[in-house]
């Protein structure tokens, strides 16, 4: 029987995820193109697909789109059972011009990538406490976005507002002014009147900024929690605070041994220099891709430590002083962080991964 099982023919899957469905192709030993189907994005849909493609013979990897989104689910289902699994990145523009794009041609040419293994990157496990980290993180982002928005709103309602509301309104600090709004008892059968409206408005919009706040407060609570926990020397270092550090815990992931490097978390950060010589004129450029979130982090601690520490402030000096600009130090500066980040993260993973084994 295992005789049997070993002299299966060895073949590739790829995925083209989607909301409801998802499609699969199976490529063989060749690169060619055994077959592809449809199946819905649910537990049961996750079996069936890979009962499907061992119906062809034995899975030796497959190529997943999108594993941060619709295929999410997917991903966890495939990493459970032990299969290596590859995200699927740009699409071919080449096979674009001259197939076309459909829901088919996409799920071959992500199975066509994990075989040759180009456009695929080693995706994140997304099923630890950086996951976790990742949620809240997003969670507070929009709950940030709509307190400022509630703010803005209540100073154009208190500008636009009649005379005798914004006489008592107009000199108040943004907290007095809030919590004096917020505790406003207006006659809520009398919002025909407009003074009495803007009453109303202005009470509610200051119940919501309250409400947003203290969820923002209790989120920042959760977050600092799982840092602390994570990464308890990187929010040590000079010019680190949580939300830096959650940043670029999420954009490593649970499993950042999936970074060969440190000049690919570079890379993944946005902060390596791109080569751009000609002939004998030796240049590098700004490097444009990479996460911009994790970019802006290690922009924040690069200018925090330019404030704070004179050794910092001596390299800057010293690159301008050879001829390079503000930015160009700065960049430079990102990248030392970028490495710094990279052994601190590398080394905490590492006690992690032996304290869990000990046990």
């Amino acid at each position: 029987m295992t005789q049997q099982h070993s002299d299966r023919p060895d073949i590739v899957g790829g995925v083209d995820t989607h909301k409801d469905l998802h499609v699969a192709a199976v490529v063989d030993a060749h690169d060619r193109v055994l077959g592809t189907a449809s199946f819905p994005t649910t537990r049961h849909g996750y079996k069936t697909m890979l009962a499907w493609m061992r119906s062809f013979g034995k899975v030796s990897r497959i190529g997943v789109e999108c594993t941060g989104t619709y295929g999410a689910g997917v991903l966890r289902y495939l990493q459970r059972t032990g299969i290596t699994v590859l995200e699927v990145t740009t699409p071919d523009k080449t096979v674009r011009r001259k197939r076309g794009k459909n829901d088919t041609i996409d799920a071959e040419n992500a199975a066509h990538a994990a075989y040759a293994g180009v456009r695929t990157v080693t995706p994140k496990t997304r099923d630890g406490m950086i996951e976790a980290l990742r949620v809240l993180k997003v969670c507070r982002k929009t709950a940030v976005a709509a307190r400022r928005v509630a703010l803005q709103m209540i100073q154009t309602q208190v500008i636009s507002a009649p005379e005798d509301l914004r006489d008592q309104l107009r000199n108040l600090s943004r907290m007095k002014l809030i919590r004096t709004l917020a505790a406003w008892r207006p006659d809520m059968s009398g919002y025909r009147d407009v003074t009495m409206a803007y009453r109303i408005a202005l009470k509610s919009l200051a119940r919501r900024y309250l409400e947003l706040h203290d969820e923002v407060a209790d989120l920042d609570v959760m977050i600092k929690a799982i840092v602390d926990e994570l990464a308890p020397e990187l929010v040590s270092r000079t010019a680190v605070g949580y939300e830096s550090a959650a940043q670029l815990l999420i954009t490593a992931g649970d499993n950042p041994d999936r970074l060969s490097s440190e000049a690919s978390f570079a890379a993944l950060c946005g902060v390596s220099p791109i080569p751009a010589s000609l002939g004998k004129t030796q240049r590098h450029r700004l490097n444009r891709g990479g996460d911009r979130a994790a970019n802006s982090a290690l922009h924040i601690i690069a200018i925090g430590r330019l404030r704070l520490e004179a050794t910092t402030q001596r390299y800057v000096s010293r690159r301008v002083a050879e001829g390079h600009s503000k930015l160009e130090a700065l960049r430079c500066l990102k990248r030392y962080i970028a490495r710094e980040v990279y052994y601190v993260l590398r080394h905490r993973h590492r006690e992690i991964n032996q304290a869990q084994i000990a046990t």
